[in-house]
């Protein structure tokens, strides 16, 4: 039997789940190499996390940085591959789709969509996709979003963008399974994590008929960011998903799985949007 690759590449550590991920295979012994986007990011990771890990710069829109770190990493590999591939890496910024600017909108796709699959193109051969792969075949987690499935006012944007990350997946996921590459998707719920403190500036829309139900939803993000998981906990359950022999096609790691999972998606859609229309001020 080929032997298993003990590497694996996570986009995105410089903070939140991408930080946690990496912490957690590191103390499982991983080789991990992670994207960075900038220098400071890079050293001060590497002084934190030490020869174990290995940053590498990219940002996942440019495609030439991204072919580059693969290049890198295939020389770094010397004719091995590369256990796993996580791609985390994603934006998020709130506002009503009726004046959200499309280039934000359109930043999104480019980040969480568009962005993730250039990176998974790029190392798909060290992960196994091609003739003679000299370890067992690698396996893709691909960080999606309890708005993966369900759709709430005011990240419409991001929403779309996890929505088409969850389709994306599903068909990479069939087409790989020719190289016996497995691909799965976790779906977080609330995280404490920078993402959404970044990402949620209201006050453009101030004189919009939104702001008071937007004002409304800033509190919402606020409880669910306070009482959300650490980035440590879904950083575990992240790694204990990868090492899982037979993993399920996906995994919903939420708080309040009842509440903020179950009921969402058993409820007919009408009254889902009565009940938030109630809750926010949207409902005329």
């Amino acid at each position: 039997m080929k032997p298993i690759s003990q590497t694996i590449l996570i986009t995105g550590v410089s903070t939140g789940i991408g930080y946690g991920a990496a912490k957690s295979f590191l103390r499982r012994g991983y080789v991990v190499f992670g994207s960075v986007r900038n220098k400071t990011d890079a050293d001060r990771l590497q002084a934190e996390f030490g020869d174990q890990f290995t940053p590498l710069l990219f940002d996942v829109t440019d495609a030439e940085a991204v072919q580059a770190a693969a290049d890198q990493l295939a020389e770094r590999l010397n004719g091995s591959g590369l256990g796993g591939l996580v791609n985390n890496a994603g934006v998020a910024f709130g506002g009503p789709l009726q004046y959200q600017p499309l280039q934000t909108i359109r930043y999104h796709f480019e980040v969480n969509v568009l962005g993730l699959l250039q990176v998974t193109q790029a190392f798909l051969p060290l992960l196994g996709a091609r003739d003679g792969h000299p370890v067992q075949p690698g396996r893709i987690l691909n960080i999606s979003s309890v708005n993966g499935q369900i759709a709430i006012p005011f990240m419409g944007a991001y929403v779309g963008s996890k929505h088409a990350l969850e389709g994306l997946s599903h068909s990479l996921r069939r087409e790989l399974a020719v190289f016996g590459i497995k691909v799965v998707i976790v779906g977080p719920g609330a995280v404490k994590t920078p993402i959404w403190g970044k990402g949620v500036d209201i006050s453009p829309y101030a004189n919009t008929r939104y702001y008071p139900a937007m004002q409304w939803f800033l509190k919402q993000v606020s409880v669910s960011e306070a009482n959300g998981f650490s980035v440590d906990y879904i950083g575990e359950r992240i790694a204990d998903i990868y090492e899982t022999k037979h993993p399920r096609v996906r995994y919903t790691l939420v708080p309040n799985l009842l509440m903020s999972w179950i009921l969402p998606r058993l409820l007919p859609a009408r009254l889902l949007d009565w009940i938030l229309g109630r809750m926010s001020g949207l409902k005329n």
